[in-house]
């Protein structure tokens, strides 16, 4: 099934490697977005899914997203052309390392690169359920992962004074990104660890940060199921706005 039907937004996913999961859809969701932003930018898009369920959340006026695969890119600019959002909404074909590149054809253009309320990023990361027998292979993979620390470096230099950073990683590697924000005075603002079942270990953290350090910070748990499609109450609630049948 190459669409995907919300209540508000229909998403085409057949031209993307990677497909609309619950990552997507939780951080699409659970992002704060109290410091009411007026410009958000979405760091590998892929189907275009978290930067469209920002538009329906927030009133921002500039909603960028940026994808290097060609053919992600394609489809992401289409999902956002046939949104209610699209005059909000636009995707960029480029790398985070293009994307970030000062101009250097007009001196007074470089000054400082555009900046954002909130950046959002579900980066691709190695997946420890995938090893083949070709090493080679899984390290190819392994590097094709957005290395943390240029994610980091990218908030850091393009997030504005009150802007919030925020992303979906893998529990196993939140204590190492929480380090390296740290390095960049990115401090944790929210953080929320999910797990599949009541049973099933924590697999993914929910993590936001801002420049400034919280005293207070809140720290919970998310329940997705308790059996099979019978959902808990608080991902009910989390995510009624966007899924047809919550």
């Amino acid at each position: 099934m190459s669409k995907f039907q919300f209540k508000q937004f229909a998403i085409e996913q057949d031209r993307c490697a990677m497909k609309i999961g619950t990552d997507g859809v939780l951080l699409g969701a659970w992002t704060p977005i109290d410091n009411h932003p007026f410009s958000i930018l979405d760091i590998g898009t892929g189907t275009g899914i978290i930067a469209l369920m920002l538009a329906q959340r927030s009133a921002a006026q500039q909603i960028d997203a940026l994808e290097i695969d060609e053919a992600a890119y394609e489809q992401a600019t289409d999902n956002f052309e046939n949104s209610p959002w699209n005059d909000r909404l636009f995707c960029f074909h480029a790398g985070l390392d293009e994307f970030i590149e000062e101009p250097e054809d007009d001196p007074s253009d470089s000054e400082l690169a555009q900046q954002y309320d909130l950046i959002v990023s579900n980066p691709p990361f190695y997946s420890e359920d995938y090893k083949t027998e070709n090493e080679s292979r899984d390290l190819a993979r392994f590097q094709d992962a957005m290395p943390f620390e240029q994610l980091l470096e990218a908030a850091d230099l393009l997030l504005t004074e009150n802007g919030i950073f925020a992303v979906i990683i893998p529990f196993k590697e939140e204590e190492n990104f929480m380090a390296l924000a740290n390095e960049f005075e990115l401090y944790p603002l929210k953080i929320t660890r999910v797990k599949g079942t009541p049973t099933t270990e924590i697999k993914r953290s929910l993590l936001a940060f801002s420049r400034t350090e919280t005293t207070d910070l809140p720290i919970d748990e998310l329940v997705i199921e308790t059996a099979r499609h019978i959902y808990t109450q608080e991902y009910t609630a989390l995510t009624k706005d966007f899924y047809l049948k919550m």
